[in-house]
Formats: structure tokens, sequence, C-alpha cells
């Protein structure tokens, strides 16, 4: 399956709700289960930056990677993107190509 890294930017008013923050993440993780049963988590982290979140995930196509990032814009995130991951020995020999 295809890897995806998922970054996201929450907003302000979920931002305040910090103290919540671990009832939000399930909810969420909840969410993206019951609608994409076929995505593997493979890690999460939480981000000091511009971005909140990276998740980094396995999915079977890019439909069902932006139907990841639009279930985090549905519980509060302003920006959610998939972004496709290409191992990088698989880039190697992609340049090889060139």
């Amino acid at each position: 399956m295809p890897t995806y890294v998922l970054m996201t930017k929450l907003s302000p008013e979920i931002t305040k709700r910090m103290k919540q923050r671990t009832e939000l993440g399930k909810e969420w993780m909840g969410m993206v289960k019951k609608k994409c049963p076929e995505v593997k988590f493979l890690c999460h982290y939480a981000l000091l930056g511009p971005y909140d979140f990276l998740d980094i995930y396995e999915a079977p196509d890019e439909e069902v990677a932006a139907k990841v990032s639009m279930i985090g814009l549905s519980y509060g995130a302003i920006q959610a993107e998939s972004w496709t991951a290409i191992p990088y020995k698989r880039f190697l020999e992609l340049s090889r190509e060139i």
C-alpha cells in the first residue's frame, strides 16, 4: 500500500481545548477507523512548528488519503494535507531512470 504523510494544523478554537486533546484525538482516530478501515497508521508525532501533528500512514489510494485529510478538517483542523511518500530506496531507483 502507498505511504502518506498527514500534516495537520489545528484551529485556534481547538488549540484552546488542549486539556481535551486525548479525547479529541481518540474521536478523530475512531472516525478514521470507521470511515477508512483499510488505513494503517505507522506513527504519530506532535510538532513544534508551522504544523501541529505529523502522521505517517498507509492507504490503498489517494481517495482514501483525501478522506483522512477531510476527517481531520471536520474535527477542527484548519489545514490537513496528505502527501505521497516514496521510500528513499525507490526514489533513488527512479532517479537513475532519468
